[in-house]
This record gives structure tokens, sequence and C-alpha cells, in this order.
């Protein structure tokens, strides 16, 4: 029987974190693949740590002692994969668990061996981005390109699937400790097969707990071009 991987880096996500695993659970997967479930608590500062403490040991929990990023809390949880697909999960309910059967498609029928969800082949997922975060996501995925040679419509979503064989040569080069984990991603997987699949979305604000600022975005060119200069 085939496994999925699903990592889910964590912080201070009290609000929406038993909902996701609710979701998370329930979501039906094709062809009796099983789920294996690793948390990654980024050092939180509310309840999340004692939600994640409190689960059944069906999960596999990490809790970092100190905050160190979503980038390390992902290379964290992709050391403890054993699944034969791995995929990487937003805690904050902004991407719908619901879509693992449309991002696991490519990867069972051997089309691609990395899948990208993107927000941006549905029409209806654009009206929950802001213009100014669509205008960012178009401009670093329309660098990210040009640096990769790929044609990607959403270099920064934050569903990725991959194959195992993929995870294990690129985790021990990944080194991004935050928010430049995505464009260091797919500096590593663009010599690979890689295919995109449409995904639903639901952005929320800074107020309801939104982590990204403005700021991130200059520090993602910067991440895209040094990266690829880099692999």
């Amino acid at each position: 029987m085939s496994k999925l991987s699903i990592v889910i880096p964590v912080y201070n996500e009290e609000k929406t974190l038993r909902e996701l695993l609710k979701r998370v659970v329930e979501a039906r997967l094709p062809n009796n693949i099983e789920k294996e479930i690793i948390l990654v608590d980024d050092a939180s500062s509310d309840v999340t740590s004692d939600i994640i403490k409190n689960l059944s040991s069906d999960y596999i929990k990490i809790k970092h002692e100190k905050n160190r990023g979503k980038g390390a809390a992902i290379i964290s949880g992709l050391k403890k994969v054993t699944g034969d697909l791995v995929l990487i999960q937003d805690a904050d309910l902004e991407y719908n668990p619901d879509d693992y059967l449309n991002l696991l498609e490519p990867l069972l029928e051997n089309r691609a061996e990395v899948v990208y969800g993107s927000r941006f082949l549905v029409r209806g997922t654009i009206a929950s981005i802001s213009g100014l975060s669509y205008l960012s996501n178009k401009f670093l995925t329309w660098l990210s390109n040009i640096m990769t040679g790929m044609n990607l419509t959403d270099m920064e979503t934050g569903y990725k699937v991959f194959k195992r064989s993929i995870i294990f040569e690129i985790y021990p080069k990944l080194r991004s400790q935050r928010f430049g984990i995505e464009p260091e991603i797919t500096s590593l997987v663009k010599k690979y097969r890689v295919g995109e699949v449409p995904i639903s979305f639901k952005g929320r604000t800074i107020r309801e707990g939104k982590k990204i600022r403005w700021y991130d975005g200059l520090r993602a060119i910067i991440y895209i071009v040094y990266f690829n200069v880099k692999n």
C-alpha cells in the first residue's frame, strides 16, 4: 500500500489547527493510499503547542525550542517522511485538503515527479487574493521562470507534492530558514518533471494571522536570483 506523507509547519495557529487536521484526516485519497501526518511546531507562543501535545500518537510531532521559521520547520518535517509521496500543507486553512486528489493524480499517472498547486489556474480563487499580493506573485513567478526555464503560473504556492526520491535528493541541500524556502525548492526541482494543477484558495489578512509581510516580497527577489545561480 502506498503512503502519503503530509508535512505541516505550524506557528501560532490555535484558531485553525483543529479544523485543518479534521480536513486532512477526512480528505479522500485514491488507491487506498494511507496518510502519515507530520506536525512541526515552530516554537508557537499561543496554545498551538498544547493542541499538538494532546493529539494521539498517530501523528508524528516535532517541536522547535526556538522559532526558526517556516523553511526550518519544513526541513525538519522532510527529514522524517517515510511515504512514497510527500505533500507540504500550511496550517492556516488557506489551502484546502479537498484538493489532494487533484494534486496526486499527475504523480500517480507518472506524468510528473513534482506537482505545484496553482491558485491562478482557477478564476474564482483570484478574488481572495489582494491586488498587491496578486501582482507580487505574478512578478515573482515571472522572474523565477526566467531563472529556471520553467513555465509555472504560481511559484509561491504553498501546495507542493513530490515523489519521495526527489525529496531525498533535495532536502539535504535546503538551507532557507524562513520564506525563502519556496524559491529555493523551485530552484532545486527545475531539472525534474514539474506539473501544475488548479487548486482552491481562501486568502486571509494579516489581522487574521497571515505572517508574510511586504518586505518578504523584496527578499524573495534576492532569493530567486541567489538560489538559481547557486543551484
